[in-house]
């Protein structure tokens, strides 16, 4: 694999990874009802999602997904219903004046893990993420050589891509919420926040 293939995948990638989705909204929201640490963990999280769609990739796993109706729509439909819960128990937590992670009702497995897990499981229950890995992958690649090791370099590129991008963005609403540090700022935040993931929910669930 040339350089250039390299800096081709990451043009391509880099617009997609600034237009505002779960793993923006999610790091959005975990710095705002939690604190800057918290979105960083939620950014780590995203990034590890794409590393288990560029791992599947590589075994064809991805290919064999998008390739059947009936395992797409498993896919989008538990990626949205993931979505939709996260939303809503960011909406709830704004009246209880708790973070949803800290319920014990209610809890699934991976909650203890707190944004790392959250941002890693709306990865890897994203489609839009798996089909990166169909669309922009095979064409930056060489077929005469081995393909495992070519997709590790463009997976290193597209993470890369998206923790700075998220760690910069993380470091804004620290910011942001360092200078509009209320109750009422961070109950606004969240509940917008909480809106935004489950409409994103609504769309992968419901997207063909």
């Amino acid at each position: 694999m040339q350089w250039h293939q390299v800096l081709g995948f990451v043009v391509a990638v880099t617009p997609l990874t600034l237009i505002p989705g779960t793993s923006f909204t999610l790091v959005t929201q975990r710095v705002i009802a939690g604190s800057r640490s918290d979105g960083v963990r939620a950014a780590l999280g995203s990034a590890c999602g794409l590393l288990v769609h560029a791992t599947f990739a590589a075994i064809g796993l991805s290919a064999l997904v998008m390739s059947s109706a009936e395992a797409l729509t498993v896919v989008k439909f538990l990626g949205g219903i993931y979505l939709i819960w996260l939303g809503v128990t960011t909406w709830c937590s704004t009246r209880r004046g708790v973070e949803p992670t800290t319920r014990r009702r209610w809890r699934l497995p991976w909650a203890r893990l707190g944004g790392f897990g959250q941002g890693l499981w709306s990865n890897v229950l994203n489609p839009k993420a798996g089909s990166v890995y169909l669309t922009l992958v095979p064409q930056s690649l060489t077929l005469s050589r081995p393909i495992a090791p070519q997709i590790a370099m463009l997976e290193i590129a597209h993470v890369t891509v998206v923790l700075v991008w998220l760690l910069f963005w993380t470091s804004v609403v620290a910011a942001a919420r360092a200078a509009i540090d209320t109750p009422r700022f961070r109950r606004g935040m969240s509940r917008l926040a909480g809106a935004v993931l489950v409409a994103l929910g609504v769309r992968t669930a419901t997207a063909r």
